[in-house]
C-alpha cells in the first residue's frame, strides 16, 4: 500500500486510501506529513489501524466529567473540576479536535498560564489535563496521550503560618462565645475545617478521651472525609475535656447532633464562620491576620514541641503517610531550640549509667526472692520422674530468662505511652 502527500493552503497531509476511501492525516510541515505518512502506513500493513472518533475539547469535557468525575471524586473536588475546565480550559481548547491536541500545545498553555497565575493554581489545571488525555486515550478518541509527558509547573510552597501559645490564648479571650470552643478543638486537635463543621456529639468519647473523625462537611453537604487515612480517632488533651462539657451545656440544638453548629442550629457555614468571627477575633486581639487552617499548622508544631513521634503526628493529623507530614512541617525540626533539645537527650541518654531492664523489673516485682522462686518452680519443673532421679540443678541466667518471660516488656506500647504527646498538650495556653 502506498499513500501520498498533498496540500492544502499551507498545511500539508498525509493520504492514505483505506477501505476504498481515502483518509487524509493532519502533518503540518511537508516534513511532518512525510512522518505521518510513514507512522500510517505502517499502522495499517501491521493491522493496528484503527478509526478515530471526532469529538471536540467541549463535548469530551462533558463527557468525562459526567461518566467519570461525578463518579469517582467527592463534591467539592467535582466542583474545582468544572470550575477550572469551564473558566480556564474552555477559552482555549472548546473548539480543538481532541485528536489535533498536541503536548507541544499543552505545554505552551501551561506556559502561558504560569506567566498569569502560581505554579499551584498551574499545577490544578496540569492535572485535570494529565486526567482528562489519559481518559480520552484509553477510551479511543485520541491515538496517544499527548497529557503523558506534560511537564508540571514547579510549585513553591508558601510559608506556613503559626501561632504561638500567647497569640492562641489572645485569640481565644477575644472570640465570640458561639465559637470560642470550636477554635479550642481545631488548635488542640488539629481537624481540618471541613472536619471541625462535622463533628456530631456522638463522635465523642468522654471515658475513651477520644474523637472519630467520620466525616466532612463541604457547602452543607456532608461527604468523606479528604482520604482514606483521614477517618481515624484523634487522642484528647485532659484539658479539652472539661471545656468540651461546658460547651455541650450551651450548645445549640441542632438535627443532626452538631458539635459545632450555627446559632440557628444549622450546619456552620465555614466562609461565615471564618470571616465573622475567626478573623474578628484576630483584630479584636490586635493579631496579625493568619488564616482559619494555620490553626491545624499550629497543631502540628505544638505536638512537635511536645516531641511527640512523627508516625503518631501523622496519623492524628490525618496524612495519607508520613511523608506528607515531614514535607509539611520538616522545617520545624531545624528550629535551633529543638535540635539543641534533641542532642541533649542523646547526651543524657549516652552518660546514664548502663542498667539491665531485667534487674530493674526483678527490683519492683520483689528483688532476688522472685528470682529464687523462678529457679525453684523451673528446677521442680524440669526434675526427672523416678525414685532415683538426681536433683534438678537450674542456674541463675536460666531463672533470668524465664522470669523476664512473665514479666511485662518495658518496650511495649502502653496507653500511656501512646498518649504521651496528648498529655503534653493537655494546657498549650
Amino acid at each position: 500500500m502506498t499513500g501520498s502527500i498533498q496540500k492544502k493552503g499551507k498545511t500539508y497531509y498525509a493520504v492514505i486510501p483505506i477501505n476504498g476511501r481515502r483518509k487524509w492525516f493532519k502533518g503540518g510541515t511537508k516534513k511532518d506529513a512525510e512522518r505521518v505518512l510513514g507512522e500510517k502506513l505502517a499502522e495499517v500493513s501491521q493491522g493496528n489501524y484503527r478509526e478515530i472518533p471526532k469529538m471536540t475539547f467541549k463535548a469530551f469535557a462533558k463527557l468525562w466529567l459526567k461518566t467519570h468525575a461525578e463518579i469517582n471524586v467527592k463534591p467539592s473536588t467535582l466542583a474545582g473540576y468544572e470550575h477550572i475546565i469551564e473558566r480556564n480550559l474552555m477559552p482555549r481548547f472548546e473548539h480543538l479536535q481532541m485528536s489535533d491536541v498536541t503536548t507541544g500545545g499543552l505545554q505552551v498553555y501551561v506556559a502561558d498560564r504560569r506567566k498569569a497565575v502560581s505554579g499551584k493554581s498551574a499545577l490544578n489545571e496540569v492535572v485535570i489535563l494529565k486526567q482528562m488525555f489519559k481518559h480520552a486515550h484509553k477510551w479511543g478518541y485520541t491515538r496517544s496521550n499527548p497529557g503523558e509527558y506534560l511537564e508540571r509547573p514547579k510549585v513553591i510552597k508558601p510559608e506556613i503560618e503559626i501561632l504561638d501559645p500567647k497569640e492562641v490564648k489572645l485569640m481565644l479571650e477575644n472570640a465570640s462565645e458561639l465559637y470560642r470552643t470550636a477554635f479550642l478543638t481545631a488548635v488542640l486537635t488539629g481537624v481540618r475545617a471541613g472536619e471541625l463543621w462535622a463533628l456530631q456529639w456522638g463522635d465523642l468519647d468522654w471515658n475513651g478521651k477520644r474523637l472519630f473523625i467520620r466525616r466532612s462537611v463541604w457547602k452543607g453537604s456532608f461527604q468523606t472525609p479528604k482520604s482514606q487515612k483521614s477517618v481515624r480517632k484523634i487522642d484528647l488533651p485532659d484539658g479539652l475535656i472539661p471545656e468540651l462539657r461546658k460547651w455541650k451545656l450551651r450548645c445549640p440544638l441542632s438535627e443532626r447532633d452538631l458539635m459545632f453548629p450555627s446559632a440557628e442550629g444549622s450546619v456552620t457555614d465555614h466562609d461565615n464562620a471564618r470571616n465573622r468571627h475567626f478573623d474578628a477575633a484576630l483584630r479584636r486581639a490586635k493579631l496579625r491576620h493568619v488564616s482559619f487552617h494555620s490553626l491545624r499548622h499550629t497543631n502540628a508544631s505544638l505536638r512537635i514541641r511536645a516531641e511527640q513521634n512523627i508516625k503518631y503526628i501523622s496519623t492524628q493529623l490525618g496524612h495519607a503517610s508520613v511523608k506528607i507530614t515531614l514535607d509539611t512541617y520538616g522545617h520545624l525540626f531545624d528550629d535551633q531550640d529543638f535540635n539543641r533539645l534533641q542532642v541533649g537527650l542523646l547526651e543524657t541518654t549516652f552518660n546514664a549509667p548502663v542498667r539491665n531492664p531485667l534487674e530493674e523489673q526483678a527490683a519492683e516485682a520483689g528483688g532476688e526472692n522472685n528470682l529464687e522462686g523462678a529457679a525453684e518452680e523451673i528446677s521442680a519443673a524440669n526434675r526427672p520422674i523416678g525414685k532415683n532421679a538426681p536433683a534438678g540443678t537450674l542456674r541463675r541466667e536460666d531463672a533470668e530468662r524465664v522470669f523476664a518471660a512473665s514479666v511485662r516488656n518495658p518496650l511495649e506500647k502502653s496507653p500511656q505511652n501512646a498518649k504521651k504527646g496528648s498529655a503534653a498538650l493537655a494546657n498549650p495556653l
